[in-house]
């Protein structure tokens, strides 16, 4: 049965509406369930994103470049320098795991400055009645790339000790070799909290947000006095978020970058 029109909803409805995902079972309960809109939006906006860095590589110009080769050079150099000032190791890799990170964050981020009814109204027309478009508001989405970022420390740890130097660390790292059981969990623990703060810090401010936006929208549809005031606090809202989406795309960037350069570090 198809749900209510979006405007005979109440507006606990409503936010709820918009809150809940397309998603698609393969049977075996939620772990095996694929949130089809958090996942077509994230590997568009990726897609977009490799377009939009070829635009501005595929003709380019040595002497005088163009307006957009040089904003993305002024970018990419930035994304270097942050990675040249915080990570002291000699991969080659980290430079450009900085630049897919800042940018595919920040590009899913930026599709909260479209109303939700901008994006659900269309494809109710489709009869698509549940889409979640900011990607990063789904803790799935940001529990997958900080686990990335997980599997990214474990491949520069073995990369820079060896399996046995990585062992050796877990084990007898920080108290010596006679506190080896609580060297091993302090470590567990260490490594764990880090992919799960990278991943809740984002989702928090993306899904917080969310939420505020909905509210101050459905305040703009509650009367004429609302849609002043809906107006009038969703523009605030509107220009503070111009500054947290990129930073929590910076933040996440940068303690990606510190992670990875802490785990090749001998001294931990």
């Amino acid at each position: 049965m198809a749900p209510e029109k979006v405007g005979e909803l109440t507006p606990t409805e409503y936010i709820q509406h918009h809150l809940k995902n397309l998603t698609h079972s393969f049977g075996g309960g939620d772990f095996m369930t694929l949130h089809v809109d958090t996942f077509v939006t994230a590997v568009l906006t990726g897609l977009f994103m490799v377009f939009l860095f070829w635009l501005a590589v595929r003709k380019p110009t040595a002497g005088v470049p163009g307006k957009w080769q040089a904003f993305v050079e002024i970018c990419l150099e930035f994304v270097h320098t942050q990675v040249k000032d915080t990570y002291h190791g000699k991969s080659k890799l980290v430079t450009p795991i900085a630049i897919t990170i800042f940018f595919w964050i920040l590009l899913m981020n930026l599709i909260k400055m479209i109303p939700a009814d901008f994006i659900a109204k269309p494809l109710e027309l489709l009869g698509i009645h549940y889409w979640k478009p900011v990607p990063t508001a789904d803790v799935n989405a940001t529990l997958g790339m900080s686990i990335s970022v997980f599997f990214l420390m474990i491949f520069f740890a073995l990369k820079a000790k060896g399996f046995g130097g990585m062992t050796k660390e877990f084990l007898f790292h920080p108290f010596g070799k006679w506190m080896v059981p609580f060297n091993l969990i302090l470590n567990i623990v260490e490594w764990l909290s880090k992919p799960i703060s990278l991943a809740m810090r984002l989702f928090g401010n993306m899904f917080g947000g969310e939420i505020v936006f909905l509210l101050i929208w459905v305040l703009g549809g509650a009367s004429i006095l609302g849609m002043f005031g809906g107006a009038a606090f969703g523009l605030g809202w509107m220009i503070f978020h111009l500054l947290v989406i990129p930073l929590q795309a910076f933040i996440f960037m940068m303690l990606s970058i510190v992670y990875l350069s802490l785990v090749e570090d001998d001294g931990h």
